[in-house]
């Protein structure tokens, strides 16, 4: 499920009512700030966020200036995604950096929330920005916690100090010793977590604190928890004072009522969230981008941003270059199936396009993420002329690769068929960017 897919949906319906209207009746907008309480509500927001989040928006849009406009349809979503965007901070909020090495970020949260993971991605995460950093396990009870850290680490492409199953606040400050002598920069502490919150957590956490000070106090909380997460984030920060808050579990089928909460009740900010199970699927947490995925208006910077990581220059330029000769081969498509791979699902990809039809977007969710892999393994079953020259690949090549990808002869005629629409697609886009896909209506997958 694409990220706040339900309450996406639900907002365009409200708002595809009154674009078609034009100028609006203060009924009817009364009507829509109802429909949108709901909406918000059915998303799990918390009750007093709702409460005033439509008391705002209805003071702004009751105006007599938007009541006499031929627009007002297009004003309340403007005045809407405004408002949205200043309840989950107004901007990003990068990781803050000590002037003094090593720079310490405390990972906190309950058990079950993703936060051992979630020390390794954002390891990943800091590495690809260029830092060296070190993770310490601090997390002396749960049982392999330890060991997990450490098999997190090499996922990541770092070192795991530990000291085994001794108090975590002298873990913590040998951590900072070791780091210093070994060059690192940076530090993430892993700290245990419990299935509930207890004094004695609590206490071990404002230990652990005052032993470091670290620069940052992250709380990873489950988002599909949904208000849980928000009286979890609120208990924390009285306690901790936590610097920021890391969303787990964002692609999963959660309708998004934590991550428009947590702000307005803590008062402090969602740095990242996580996408996926993958080191990878980290993403920073920019406000105006949520909300305009929420209003089913794309986040074409953030795929812009997932393209990059995904696809060096020199491969763009490359491919850029195959296009305009045509000389696009099956191995190159298979190299963009490889590239795709990592940018994440594809109905994810497709909920950030703005523009698209509901159609399209349910036809992406829709597609068979396993038809992908058979496809590579139809494309790697090719001897390497026929992956050069599509063309020469007849009926007895088709059986004879079906046979060795152990697929059909239907599934290789869809893929080439495939082939052909991607290549076309992307010579379009090529050449005249999104406007060269008008009366396109091939999929590539």
């Amino acid at each position: 499920m694409a990220l706040f897919e339900n309450l996406s949906d639900r907002m365009n319906h409200i708002f595809s009512k009154l674009r078609n209207k034009g100028k609006l009746t203060e009924l009817e907008i009364k009507q829509a700030m109802r429909e949108i309480r709901v909406a918000l509500l059915e998303a799990d927001v918390n009750y007093g966020v709702v409460k005033d989040f439509v008391a705002k928006v209805s003071e702004k849009a009751l105006g007599e200036e938007i009541l006499k406009s031929l627009t007002s349809g297009q004003q309340i979503v403007k005045i809407v995604n405004d408002e949205l965007i200043a309840l989950m901070g107004s901007t990003h909020q990068k990781l803050a950096v000590s002037d003094r090495q090593p720079t310490v970020y405390m990972m906190c949260g309950l058990q079950g929330a993703g936060k051992t993971t979630m020390c390794g991605k954002l390891a990943a995460y800091l590495k690809r920005q260029g830092k060296k950093t070190l993770l310490v396990a601090g997390d002396i009870y749960r049982p392999a916690a330890i060991d997990q850290l450490k098999v997190v680490a090499k996922k990541a492409g770092t070192e795991c100090f530990s000291m085994g199953q001794i108090d975590p606040v002298k873990i913590a400050k040998d951590g900072v010793e070791y780091a210093l002598r070994n060059g690192f920069d940076t530090m993430i502490v892993d700290t245990a977590g419990r299935l509930h919150i207890d004094e004695k957590l609590m206490d071990e956490l404002v230990r652990v604190k005052k032993a470091v000070a670290p620069t940052e106090i992250l709380l990873v909380v489950d988002s599909m928890t949904g208000q849980d997460a928000v009286t979890v984030a609120d208990t924390f920060n009285k306690t901790l004072d936590i610097t920021g808050v890391i969303m787990t579990k964002l692609d999963g089928d959660t309708r998004g009522g934590a991550a428009l909460s947590i702000r307005a009740v803590t008062g402090k900010p969602i740095k990242f969230s996580g996408t996926g199970e993958k080191m990878e699927d980290i993403e920073p947490f920019h406000p105006e981008r949520m909300a305009s995925r929420i209003l089913g208006m794309g986040d074409v910077l953030t795929l812009i941003e997932k393209a990059q990581d995904a696809i060096s220059q020199e491969e763009a330029i490359k491919l850029q270059k195959k296009l305009k000769e045509n000389s696009f081969t099956l191995e190159d498509y298979l190299s963009q199936i490889e590239s795709m791979k990592k940018m994440g699902s594809l109905s994810d990809m497709v909920s950030m396009i703005p523009g698209l039809s509901g159609k399209m977007k349910a036809g992406a969710a829709n597609i068979d993420e396993k038809q992908i892999h058979r496809n590579k393994a139809i494309i790697q079953s090719m001897t390497v002329k026929e992956r050069r020259n599509p063309e020469i690949i007849k009926a007895s090549r088709r059986k004879r690769i079906a046979n060795g990808s152990g697929t059909s002869i239907q599934e290789v005629n869809a893929l080439l068929k495939q082939f052909e629409l991607t290549k076309d697609m992307m010579t379009r886009m090529q050449k005249g960017g999104m406007r060269g896909l008008k009366g396109f209506r091939g999929m590539p997958f």
